[in-house]
């Protein structure tokens, strides 16, 4: 099995609509250089106000 990586070992971004960092995740494994948005709020706000 391998080993578990740290959360701070982790690939990371800034949400373009709040400004605030995240991680990688799982489900974005495959197109993680095309996310954004740090949740599904954050995209739906980005349609909205632009």
């Amino acid at each position: 099995m391998p080993k578990m990586r740290k959360k701070t070992d982790l690939p990371s971004k800034v949400c373009v609509t709040c400004g605030r960092p995240f991680v990688w995740r799982k489900a974005w494994a495959k197109v993680w250089d095309d996310v954004k948005y740090c949740s599904d709020k954050c995209r739906a706000m980005r349609r909205t106000s632009g």
